[in-house]
């Protein structure tokens, strides 16, 4: 990926999932190796993912995508399902919920002062989520946020947009850019600026406030999914209702 990649990062245990690469760690561990990667001497590069059902059952039929979660991609187990289907094997996956993981790096990277970079999103949401995580980790560094076009960048804007992140002196830059467009940019961006990129999706509508989050009880029972679902019926049935199938599809053919 990198001239440096993170070998922090690197030192995490993985194992295979529907065809993809899947880290094994617990959200404390998660957020510690990141947090350390991205203050690390000289600079690593890393493209860290929050791998869901959906993740996995996309990847079976775009190659581009699932090329971006090969290698040296570092997927986090995001969704509750992932977690059920390992039970019974003997390295089972502990969720790293998305949303948490990326206030427990806010949270965890004020002692080392970690510079973030918010990409994604209308500029509106932006100054929600800034002004949101300011309240909620007071002391946390938002170094810069960006809005790019809702339309695919030309060579000039993307120079532009890696120079204002640059300016920002970043240390991880957040993208929430909706799957799978968000995984390939922070591919680019790790390779690009040897820097750590996160995908964290629906992370940042939370956050502002943009968009509710389910009820914890339906967090914990794993069927976040249906609270979704039914918010955003139109944009999302397929997603679900046909996506959870292939996954399985996917992890039994891939055992």
């Amino acid at each position: 990926m990198t001239a440096h990649a993170a070998p922090l990062l690197e030192a995490l245990p993985r194992r295979r999932l529907g065809g993809l690469p899947i880290v094994a760690a617990t959200p404390v561990v998660a957020a510690s190796a990141v947090i350390r990667a991205a203050k690390s001497d000289p600079p690593t590069g890393a493209a860290v993912h929050l791998v869901n059902a959906y993740s996995i059952a996309l990847a079976q039929s775009d190659g581009v995508f699932r090329e971006s979660l090969s290698g040296e991609a570092y997927n986090l187990p995001d969704g509750k399902p992932l977690s059920w289907v390992t039970r019974l094997s003997k390295r089972r996956l502990s969720q790293v919920r998305g949303p948490q993981f990326f206030h427990d790096v806010m949270d965890q990277g004020r002692a080392s002062r970690v510079r973030h970079f918010l990409l994604g999103g209308s500029e509106d949401l932006l100054v929600r989520l800034q002004r949101n995580l300011e309240a909620r980790h007071p002391g946390v560094i938002i170094a810069g946020v960006y809005s790019p076009p809702f339309r695919p960048l030309t060579p000039g804007e993307v120079l532009a947009q890696d120079e204002l992140i640059r300016d920002a002196r970043a240390d991880i830059v957040w993208v929430g850019l909706g799957t799978p467009k968000q995984d390939l940019e922070v591919r680019r961006l790790a390779e690009s600026l040897t820097i750590v990129a996160c995908a964290v999706g629906a992370a940042f509508d939370f956050t502002a406030g943009t968009k509710r989050e389910a009820p914890k009880w339906m967090t914990a029972l794993g069927v976040e999914w249906v609270f979704r679902l039914l918010s955003e019926p139109k944009r999302l049935w397929r997603r679900y209702l046909i996506g959870n199938f292939v996954f399985l599809a996917a992890v039994i053919r891939n055992r």
